[in-house]
């Protein structure tokens, strides 16, 4: 269990709070594990009827913490389990955004049914500025949701969505003022939370295909990997350590 996930289940509803605002919330190795675990175990823990998501700070998530990835971690990554989980959970999940949600952190939520951001909500993408490619299915749930065109801008060049324009192109739910965005997620939490679970579960299995996704996560999968260790990753990893702009025109 990773001491910056804090994980909390009342009414039904259970509540998983990324909590490392002093590192704007940078996912670790750990706190993938601790999300896995908890959204595996929630299919089948009866006390939970629906899931929130959200981050603590100024920020949802700045994404992966870049250092631990770029070195590997320790261990086993469990980044795989956890956007898999995002992907097969049958129990409603919600989304609450503010300020920057930076790569997983935007793709996430492509797996959520229902987003709630905060006026000053970011979504950005920026895994080709990292000489990666995309992740957690989302270089096919992104252009089937806003367009192929809108989608390979998010990715080519990272720049930030606004919550605005984020509902409108489909990306999420409704803007509200930060004071208001925890309070608006579980207000929405508690009305799925007393809705026939059952009907919910079907529902949301009609509207996805799970097969599909999953299949094409193991694609990017395969591409992430050997993107990682390529020339042009290790440059992105070294500027980024080294605060500086990358330098890709030295490689074909």
């Amino acid at each position: 269990m990773s001491e910056h996930i804090n994980i909390s289940n009342s009414n039904g509803i259970l509540t998983l709070v990324m909590n490392r605002p002093d590192k704007k919330n940078a996912l670790t190795n750990d706190m993938y594990g601790a999300l896995a675990d908890a959204l595996e175990g929630s299919d089948h823990d009866p006390s939970v009827r629906v899931i929130v998501i959200r981050g603590e700070g100024e920020i949802f998530t700045a994404g992966n913490d870049v250092g631990e990835f770029a070195a590997g971690g320790a261990g086993p990554r469990h980044v795989t389990r956890f956007i898999r989980a995002l992907a097969t959970i049958a129990k409603p999940l919600v989304a609450a955004v503010q300020g920057k949600a930076v790569g997983v952190g935007t793709t996430m939520l492509l797996h959520c049914d229902h987003v709630v951001l905060a006026e000053n909500a970011e979504l950005i993408a920026p895994f080709v500025n990292l000489a990666l490619v995309p992740e957690a299915a989302s270089s096919l749930l992104l252009p089937s949701r806003i367009g192929h065109v809108r989608a390979f801008a998010m990715f080519a060049l990272g720049e930030p969505i606004g919550a605005e324009d984020a509902v409108t192109w489909g990306l999420a739910n409704k803007v509200v003022a930060t004071d208001d965005l925890v309070a608006t997620a579980t207000e929405f939490a508690e009305r799925l939370a007393r809705q026939p679970l059952g009907a919910l579960i079907a529902t949301k299995k009609l509207m996805r295909a799970t097969n599909t996704i999953t299949a094409h996560m193991d694609v990017e999968s395969e591409q992430f990997a050997a993107r990682l260790t390529s020339p042009e990753a290790q440059e992105a990893f070294l500027a980024f350590a080294q605060r500086r702009q990358p330098d890709f025109r030295q490689f074909a």
